[in-house]
This record gives C-alpha cells, sequence and structure tokens, in this order.
C-alpha cells in the first residue's frame, strides 16, 4: 500500500474518492433489461440496492411506505420530528422557511422536545400496516432507552447508525452499549455503522451485525470533515470494508455481512462506482430531497445539524425535479446524473458485461479523477 510522506514525522496512505475513480467495461456487454440489481439482507430481499437515509427531510412514514413500494428500503428517523411531535407537518415547512444560520439554533429548539415511545410505536405500525418491509434507526446512545418499544412495535430491520460507531466504545460516564450482547439478544436483523477502516468494520462484523454501514453519513449537508476533521474517502472506505467482509467470511465459516455505503452519492455514476468497489446497496439522502413528496420541501439535513452542543451539519437547498418514482425509475428529463437512479446502475452494469450486484463488485476500476 502506498505511503506518501505528509512530512519527516508523518506519513500516510493514499486513499480515493468516487470521483477520482472509473469503471472500466469488459469484453462484453449485456441488455440493461436482463440485468437484475436486487439483493436480500436476512429474509427481507429488495428489488433495489437503495437504503434511503435516516433523515427527516427525506423519510417520513409516508415516503417509506412510497419508497417500499417502489422496491427500496426506506429508514425512519425515530429521534427525528416523527417521534417527538403528533404532527409535524407544521414544524417542517417552518424549516423550509428558516433563512441562513437562523436555521442551525431553531433546528436546536425544535430537536429538543423529548421522544415519544407511544410516538415511535405508533409510526412503526404505520409502515407496517402498508405492506412493505419496516426499519428505523436510533443512535448508539439511544438504542438502549428505546430500543424495547421499537422491538414490541414489530420493526423487521434495526439500524444503529451514528457518526462513527464502534464496536468498543470507552466511557467513563455511563455504560456503554454493549453491541455484540445487544445484537445477539435481538430477533431482528441489525444493521450497524458508520465506520471507514478495515479494522473497525471487522470488529463491527463480529458483533453479529447483518450489514455494516461504510462512512459517516456525510453527503451534500455533511460537516463533519470542517468541525472535526475526520475523513475518509468513500472508494477506499468501501474497498477497505468489503476486504473486511471477505476476510469474516474466512474467519467465521462463510458468514455474509452486507456492506452499505453510507454518504457522498449524489449522482448515478457515484450509486454504481460504490456498488463496483464491494457496496451491496448504498444510502443515500440527497438524491430524494429533490423529490415533490420529501418531507424537507426542497431543503436537506440530518440528525448532525441540529446537535445540541456541536453541529456538524447544515440544512441544504434543492431544486424539486420530479417524483420519488422518476427519480428512481425515471424517465428522466435531465443529464447530470440526478434521476432515474435505478435504470443508469442497470445501464452501467450492462455496459460492463455484469448481470447482478454480486458479478459487478468484480468489475475493473481504474484511477481516472474528474476533468471537469
Amino acid at each position: 500500500m502506498t505511503q506518501v510522506e505528509i512530512g519527516r514525522g508523518k506519513s500516510g496512505r493514499r486513499a480515493y474518492s468516487l470521483d477520482e475513480i472509473g469503471i472500466v467495461p469488459s469484453r462484453r456487454t449485456r441488455d440493461p433489461e436482463e440485468v437484475s440489481i436486487a439483493w436480500q439482507i436476512d429474509a427481507y430481499r429488495f428489488e433495489l440496492p437503495m437504503v434511503v437515509s435516516p433523515m427527516d427531510s427525506v423519510v417520513s412514514p409516508h415516503t417509506a411506505i412510497e419508497v417500499g413500494r417502489l422496491g427500496g428500503l426506506a429508514v425512519l428517523d425515530l429521534e427525528g420530528l416523527w417521534t417527538r411531535y403528533e404532527n409535524p407537518e407544521g414544524l417542517l415547512a417552518e424549516v423550509a422557511e428558516l433563512q441562513g444560520e437562523a436555521a442551525t439554533r431553531r433546528l436546536q429548539e425544535i430537536y429538543a422536545a423529548p421522544i415519544s415511545d407511544e410516538l415511535i410505536g405508533r409510526r412503526i405500525e404505520e409502515i407496517r400496516g402498508a405492506g412493505v418491509t419496516t426499519a428505523v434507526r436510533l443512535s448508539p446512545q439511544r438504542t438502549v432507552q428505546h430500543h424495547k418499544a421499537v422491538i414490541d412495535a414489530g420493526v423487521d430491520i434495526f439500524v444503529i447508525r451514528g457518526t462513527t460507531v464502534s464496536a468498543e466504545h470507552v466511557s467513563g460516564r455511563a455504560e456503554p452499549l454493549n453491541l455484540k450482547q445487544f445484537i445477539y439478544e435481538l430477533d431482528v436483523p441489525v444493521i450497524v455503522g458508520g465506520c471507514a477502516t478495515y479494522t473497525a468494520a471487522l470488529h463491527l462484523m463480529r458483533t453479529g451485525a447483518a450489514g455494516v454501514l461504510v462512512g459517516f453519513g456525510g453527503g451534500a449537508g455533511h460537516t463533519t470533515r470542517t468541525v472535526l476533521g475526520v475523513a475518509v474517502p468513500m472508494a477506499t472506505a468501501i474497498s477497505d470494508v468489503a476486504a473486511a467482509r471477505r476476510d469474516y467470511m474466512d474467519e467465521s465459516g462463510g458468514r455474509y455481512v452486507h456492506v452499505i455505503a453510507d454518504g457522498g452519492m449524489g449522482t448515478s455514476g457515484d450509486i454504481a462506482k460504490a456498488i463496483a468497489c464491494g457496496a451491496d446497496a448504498v444510502m443515500v439522502g440527497s438524491p430524494l430531497a429533490r423529490a415533490a413528496e420529501a418531507p424537507g420541501r426542497g431543503f436537506h439535513w440530518g440528525s448532525e445539524a441540529h446537535h445540541p452542543d456541536l453541529p456538524r451539519g447544515r440544512r441544504v437547498g434543492f431544486d424539486t425535479i420530479g417524483t420519488l418514482e422518476e427519480i428512481l425509475h425515471g424517465p428522466s428529463t435531465v443529464a447530470d446524473g440526478s434521476m432515474n437512479l435505478m435504470g443508469a446502475l442497470k445501464r452501467t452494469m450492462a455496459t460492463a458485461g455484469y448481470s447482478d450486484i454480486k458479478e459487478f463488485q468484480r468489475v475493473e476500476v481504474v484511477i481516472a479523477p474528474q476533468t471537469r
């Protein structure tokens, strides 16, 4: 592995972002209609390798149901407005009207309301009642407090997601979440993350997680690199975690842990390159913040944007470009990779000559920095 000397006392490994790599076609091509982009985690099969990020600006109970009907999986944030307020529509409308820096302070005030276990149960039941796979998210800090309400409501997939989640959290103030014990005691598949290194991913896989999120949820509204200085380019991070998956399969006697690339994928080309690097699926937010049905009304923000002590995200504005169905399945009316995301992925795989996700993970890639 190439080490670059930063100075006499420090060197670092060269890492690559998705913008810096390109997919190489093979000797054959295929008809896009004969390409399968389906994937399965535990007992749940999805026609689209897309998980919608647990952000209030893109996932409400209504949009979670719609994404499920379109073949994907949307994760509802149980620390968001839908579990703090009976009817948050007025607050979502207010957030869309906030000006400049006032947005962060007002978001902190709005999200200071307590989380209700009763609302957690009702939101999960609403999504389940529509007949789609139900997935919800809690942070590691709140999982112990609220997980019983989640399980009692009959959730299908439990996501434990933070900026960085480790299998070994050290704290002198409180008993940390024991991920291995917690996952072992649950009867539902658990997806955990984020992580961005081989070692961290391997430790998370050993907890019994069904899936691991790669990245820090970093996307259009994320400022973790600016605030904390923490950053690992996604192409390298995904490849490292995919290597951990391979080695864990050998170690565990064949247990497969799904790798889900989380953050930094704004176009269909980014999604294709993430899977080419080894991801089984991608978790995205900003592409669907442009949908007419998005709860954010053209604005996009994550849980980091309203942290009470150290916000690491901002509210970002987007133009509305189409419906959820048009953004996922087309037809596209633009040429910038923001619509018909799944159709574009199929065409990439067909152009490269691969018929399914597992095959496509073996595609050749090259270092090809953006020239635009």
